[in-house]
């Protein structure tokens, strides 16, 4: 039988699946949506390829070892299916150099293997004797992708196979000019492109309700899309459906993030229910208690910098941060710490607010986010420290004006922000939309909007404008209920 007609009779691989492996090109190509199993099938072809006598030795390379793992355990799987004669599993270490890679290996009594590699050593261009094949699996993430798809593609020299596998990872990405260099006729490879709706068009839902014991329907189906969906937003296009992010993915990268992060606390406040529930008075207590406590050991500003300061507004969806910021004589900006708080009342986050600015020396530039609700802060705030206040409702063409000033910063090392792994991911949110980098609509991660990031954001375009040093004399304070009132 042939190993298509084989694939189908199990009843297993679905069509986009078959059309993979039945592709016999020297070097092939797949972009796709993420784990719809185009792997699995890869593991069931190498299995067939290794433990026939006209095949030869099996490759495969990825990013982790997680994934590198299960792709050897799927081919263990294959081979007891197709009643191939294999060994088990065999791990073994391999030395190159200082660098120690970890290997997991199936031997066939074809005197053929399949061994899959957690990383990608310098050996490989020793690799491609007669018919051997390597496998790229997510090679958008892999380290180095370009020496590594010129040393894959001389194993085809003496007859050798390639087989390049990978969601997107940006515009640039090696990977994807790859794929518009096949797209484009440059190569004579095979170039396959399966987005998440294709896998689901020839029964990707179906297979899984299949496995798990779910009920499949029209209406089920829907919704679990939906769900998938909306699980990846902002980024399901690249990550479901082939489009790759403009600007190669993420605007600030981790090193350069990193580069500009020191040890600074991180205050973190949640209004519970029984919070929310009390009354004015009892919450502005507790409150107070709660800045009494964690946040005024903080407020110990240097009276003779320039200091400003930025809020990312929100109320009970998303997290509303404060960021403060001290200006040094270089104008280099340092973020001493952050506030965030979740689900607070409007008087309660001006409670905090206040604290923080009434304690800033120099107080020099105010950013506060003002769309929708967080008006109300704004007017709050600009009522009490007057026209050194922005009320910000900020456009694609602010965006454009100040997150270019924003990254110099971090290329330049003038700003150092709190080492906190949220705010890492926070930054890591901002991408380019449309060419301006800015938060797109959706959750980034963990239930959160790259709220750090643009409180940090408003911080720093404070910290840039013009207006001097003020003393702060407040006029007649203007609580909630009469700003409610129009008072």
């Amino acid at each position: 039988m042939q190993k298509t007609q084989i694939a189908q009779a199990l009843g297993i691989l679905m069509d986009y699946q078959v059309e993979w492996i039945s592709d016999a090109s020297a070097v092939k190509v797949a972009e796709k949506g993420r784990r719809i199993g185009l792997s699995y099938a890869e593991a069931a072809d190498d299995v067939l390829y290794a433990a026939s006598e006209g095949g030869a030795n099996v490759y495969y390379i990825s990013y982790n070892k997680d994934m590198t793992a299960g792709f050897i355990q799927d081919c263990a799987t294959w081979a007891k299916a197709f009643h191939a004669a294999a060994t088990e599993v065999e791990e073994s270490v391999i030395q190159e150099g200082d660098k120690q890679i970890l290997a997991y290996t199936i031997k066939f009594d074809s005197g053929h293997f399949i061994q899959a590699l957690t990383s990608t050593p310098r050996s490989l261009r020793s690799k491609g004797r007669p018919g051997e094949r390597l496998v790229i699996d997510e090679a958008a993430f892999v380290d180095d992708i370009k020496e590594l798809l010129k040393a894959a593609l001389a194993m085809t020299i003496w007859g050798g196979q390639v087989r390049i596998i990978s969601t997107h990872d940006g515009e640039d990405n090696p990977f994807n000019e790859l794929v518009k260099d096949v797209r484009a006729g440059r190569y004579n490879y095979g170039l396959h492109r399966i987005t998440f709706d294709d896998a689901l068009h020839d029964g990707l839902f179906r297979k899984i309700c299949a496995v798990t014991g779910r009920a499949w329907s029209p209406e089920a189906e829907a919704q679990w899309r939906m769900e998938i969906v909306n699980r990846y937003k902002p980024n399901e296009d690249e990550e479901l459906f082939c489009v790759p992010a403009r600007g190669g993915g993420a605007w600030l990268s981790r090193v350069l993030i990193e580069s500009c992060m020191k040890p600074a606390p991180v205050l973190r406040f949640t209004g519970t229910a029984a919070f929310n529930d009390a009354s004015p008075e009892r919450r502005a207590v507790e409150m107070q208690e709660w800045i009494d406590e964690h946040l005024r050991p903080l407020l110990a500003f240097n009276p003779a910098l320039r200091h400003a300061l930025g809020q990312d507004f929100a109320r009970s969806g998303d997290l509303s941060v404060i960021a403060p910021g001290e200006i040094a004589q270089n104008l280099s900006l340092r973020v001493p710490f952050l506030v965030e708080l979740k689900n607070v009342p409007y008087n309660q986050q001006l409670q905090v607010l206040f604290a923080i600015a009434d304690a800033l020396p120099r107080l020099s530039g105010v950013v506060i986010d003002s769309r929708g609700n967080g008006s109300y802060i704004g007017e709050a705030a600009h009522d009490k420290y007057g026209s050194v206040v922005v009320r910000l409702m900020p456009t694609e063409g602010w965006y454009r004006d100040n997150m270019p000033p924003y990254k110099a910063a971090f290329e330049d090392q003038t700003i150092t922000v709190p080492l906190d792994d949220n705010v890492l991911l926070d930054h890591r949110a901002i991408k380019l939309v449309r060419g301006v980098p800015r938060v797109p609509e959706g959750k980034t991660s963990e239930g959160r909007h790259g709220d750090a990031a643009m409180a940090c954001v408003y911080l720093h375009a404070a910290s840039r404008m013009d207006y001097g040093p003020v003393e702060v004399a407040s006029r007649r304070r203007r609580n909630a209920d009469t700003l409610m009132q129009g008072y």
